[in-house]
């Protein structure tokens, strides 16, 4: 039955090592009520009634690795501040090696500040200072990749754009991969898009891979696939897995297969964080050695539970296996 199977790659989960090399940030939460516009601005007045932080970016992406029952490794870049030590702390806290954080004193720790009220959004602000790091910051990172490639059962690049992911570590984490003979997935960003070659598979939104391939007129599935096998082609990877919010999800392997996955959401509270479960899951799926639809149906089922949840959340092992089983009994 297909519920057994996907199960027994769940609990493989906890057998596999993966690496994580991208950008981390912190994801800070300000929890509060709306009840007066200021009178010094049309503005609404949030009176703050609790602060949360979190992982965000590659750290949610290790995060929700361990969460599933794998091990992770993460090789990034902090600050040395304040944020760079609560967020060194929270990884600890989750069971995620930090020893290979590379240190930089000319750039501050990430950090996103959300504004929450009324369970939505009101605003949101960025301490960041993007771009590619300096010779001597990106041969450590490099090194560290070195040290770790064959620890670990895949890696994922996790791009969000901020500057790890250079070309020179793009290509050299790529080339170690595949040398040591292990899958490599990729949740893209669209100013690298063109560059994430020969990998197993990149993750793409749907705004990213119309973006990411400068494509125009992509209104129905047809070409929604079409830009998928464009995709494919040009990156020469084995698959490409488009998110789609409430559609699901697209695979498009080689020689034509294309695979729609339905939902499995039963709600949508907040997608923050929904692409980092997705490439996580199917990461684990594939180094736990499921064939790529088997992994895309179980990084669909993961994603279908985190979106239902506020903020930047993670999913359980023992939550995926519950939605799974509850699916099949239907």
């Amino acid at each position: 039955m297909r519920h057994i199977e996907l199960l027994k790659f769940v609990s493989s989960f906890r057998e596999q090592t993966i690496l994580v090399v991208g950008d981390v940030m912190i994801d800070r939460f300000i929890w509060g009520k709306i009840k007066r516009i200021s009178p010094e601005a049309p503005v609404p007045i949030v009176e703050i009634a609790e602060e949360t932080e979190s992982l965000g970016g590659a750290a949610n992406v290790a995060n929700n690795i361990t969460n599933l029952g794998g091990k992770v490794f993460i090789v990034s870049v902090i600050g040395e501040d304040t944020a760079g030590s609560s967020l060194i702390k929270m990884l600890l806290k989750e069971g995620v090696n930090s020893d290979y954080l590379v240190y930089n004193s000319q750039r501050p720790t990430i950090l996103k500040a959300r504004i929450i009220a009324a369970n939505q959004q009101v605003l949101r602000m960025d301490k960041e200072k993007k771009g590619f790091f300096d010779y001597e910051t990106e041969s450590k990172v490099i090194k560290n990749i070195e040290k770790l490639i064959s620890k670990v059962n895949a890696v994922v690049i996790s791009d969000y754009g901020k500057g790890v992911i250079s070309p020179k570590i793009l290509r050299k984490t790529i080339y170690l991969a595949k040398k040591h003979e292990i899958c490599i997935t990729v949740d893209p960003k669209i100013y690298n898009f063109k560059k994430y070659k020969k990998v197993t598979i990149v993750t793409p939104n749907e705004n990213e891979a119309i973006e990411g391939m400068n494509a125009k007129n992509v209104k129905t599935d047809e070409d929604m696939a079409m830009l998928g096998t464009r995709i494919l082609e040009t990156l020469n990877s084995d698959a490409v897995l488009i998110t789609r919010s409430e559609k699901g999800m697209m695979l498009i392997q080689s020689k034509g297969r294309i695979t729609n996955i339905p939902t499995r959401a039963k709600e949508v509270f907040d997608v923050t964080g929904a692409g980092d479960t997705v490439i996580s899951a199917m990461t684990l799926a594939l180094a736990a050695k499921a064939d790529l639809i088997n992994s895309a149906e179980i990084a669909n089922f993961a994603a279908g539970i985190v979106i239902g949840k506020l903020g930047t959340a993670t999913v359980n092992q023992h939550e995926l296996r519950r939605t799974i089983i509850d699916f099949y009994r239907k």
